[in-house]
């Protein structure tokens, strides 16, 4: 289940996407298979070859593309994401959903 998004930010991202652009957005997310996790990073571009290139880079298989949507992406949680958020200079994307 996916919460806490707001609709520009996901239009945003799908136009991106679209494009050809490697676009992200992280959003609340709670699902049963991945215990503890309370967040996830969809890392989306409809060029899959060059989505593919950029998560070789971090060790991301292309079998772990999610084709079910008309928007290719990667999903990541846990320490992959935020490694690649820090990585990706993107942080505050996790930043918001953590409460202190």
């Amino acid at each position: 289940m996916a919460f806490g998004l707001k609709r520009p930010e996901l239009l945003s991202w799908k136009e991106a996407v679209s494009r050809g652009d490697i676009a992200f957005l992280t959003h609340y997310w709670l699902d049963e298979r991945f215990p503890g996790c309370k967040t996830v990073t969809k890392v989306g571009c409809s060029d899959i070859d060059r989505l593919i290139k950029w998560g070789a880079q971090y060790g991301l298989k292309p079998e772990w593309i999610d084709y079910k949507k008309e928007y290719p992406h990667f999903d990541l949680f846990g320490h992959h994401q935020e490694t690649i958020l820090l990585k990706e200079g993107m942080l505050d994307q996790l930043q918001r959903f953590t409460h202190k």
